[in-house]
């Protein structure tokens, strides 16, 4: 990996690690429902803007561009909200560091390799990260379990899309992909974020987090994940996600005052390990 590569790689972490509380910041005012269109509408405003994201692109791959949309925005993003109304956004960004355990487990099941020993080794390490991150939270509640569940199934999700997303991005680079993604995405949530608008309210600091949000964690930061997925492949590029935990704590703790259960933390070390030796150890 060269120097663009690291660059491609720390970025899309930095911001997604935001995500999580530029979310709890607009359910204060907006309806799980509707967050998912406002970030993906700001995301593919930003995007849309620019000239090469409407490089032309051959209808038969338009389906695979509309599946990406599906399993990278519309199922994940419309899952987040509703299991940040259960769980803290610290514990939701944790769970995502266990991102590339997702993507090495549903790159093995496509290409239809069983994974090396090592490899076995370091996802059993890291799902065991993922249970301590989550009996804490899972032990408050019934309802904190479900909102573990969403997050568990937004990852899968994540696993499917960044494979999806290699040949794409070879063919025809990250943005004319991800702004028909994002398009795709944008019809599909918006009659559900139309609909939730009556049970909203309105507060300035959510549309600014939703403006940050859509900007930078659908727009700036999908298109920096897709070059580098092309670039180095999904199973390196999930690496990105071993920053999400820490800018995902440090906000969560210090700007809204989240309680961070030990095990939890402990657990997050465990899981960025497994990723880690998962990462490392794969052919």
């Amino acid at each position: 990996m060269g120097r663009s590569d690291w660059l491609l790689l720390l970025m899309p972490g930095l911001i997604w690690g935001s995500s999580f509380f530029f979310i709890a910041e607009g359910l204060d005012a907006f309806h799980p429902a509707l967050i998912t269109p406002l970030r993906v509408l700001f995301g593919f405003l930003a995007l849309v803007a620019l000239p090469q994201s409407r490089k032309h692109i051959p209808r038969k791959d338009l389906p695979s561009i509309a599946l990406l949309g599906v399993f990278w925005m519309v199922i994940p993003l419309s899952l987040f909200p509703f299991a940040e109304q259960h769980v803290s956004s610290s514990v939701t960004g944790m769970l995502n560091g266990a991102t590339p355990l997702f993507v090495a487990t549903v790159t093995s099941l496509m290409h239809k390799s069983f994974p090396h020993r090592n490899q076995l080794l370091g996802l059993l390490v890291g799902f065991c990260g993922v249970l301590l991150i989550a009996i804490p939270t899972a032990n408050n509640n019934s309802s904190s379990k479900f909102g573990v569940a969403l997050i568990m199934c937004a990852l899968c999700c994540y696993g499917i899309a960044l494979n999806l997303a290699v040949p794409l991005q070879k063919k025809y680079g990250a943005l004319p992909v991800i702004v028909r993604a994002l398009a795709v995405a944008l019809i599909l949530t918006a009659p559900f974020g139309i609909a939730a608008i009556p049970n909203s309210s309105f507060a300035w600091h959510s549309l600014f987090a939703m403006v940050g949000l859509g900007v930078g964690g659908t727009g700036i930061a999908y298109a920096l994940a897709t070059t580098l997925a092309g670039r180095v492949g999904s199973t390196r590029t999930s690496v990105t996600t071993y920053i999400i935990p820490v800018v995902a704590l440090f906000l969560g703790a210090i700007v809204r005052d989240e309680i961070v259960a030990g095990l939890s933390l402990v657990g997050c070390g465990v899981a960025l390990t497994g990723a880690f030796l998962t990462n490392r150890s794969r052919k």
